[in-house]
């Protein structure tokens, strides 16, 4: 699913709707989820002014791929996914 030498980018909307239905929050875990799991040089974290699908907010998008509506269970769960390199080194969240 990602290249196992290129960091993973992880982008989130930082536009206000997004930011103010959850993003703020999401940031924050993305950020200490990162530190604490030892991935500083595997993740390339940023964020984006609106990306125009405010709706389906909060956005934002991991290795490419979008994720909408994403609460803080649903971002547990997509840093936590088997096999998956955002798993880090101590496998948790």
């Amino acid at each position: 699913m990602f290249p196992e030498d290129d960091p993973i980018e992880i982008v989130v909307c930082l536009g206000s709707s997004c930011f103010a239905r959850g993003n703020s929050d999401n940031l924050a875990t993305i950020d200490k989820h990162v530190q604490s799991h030892g991935l500083n040089g595997s993740v390339h974290l940023t964020g984006r002014l609106c990306q125009d699908q405010c709706k389906q907010g909060p956005n934002l998008t991991i290795g490419g791929e979008t994720h909408h509506s994403v609460t803080a269970p649903r971002l547990r769960e997509l840093l936590q996914q088997p096999g998956s390199p955002l798993r880090g080194e101590h496998g948790a969240a």
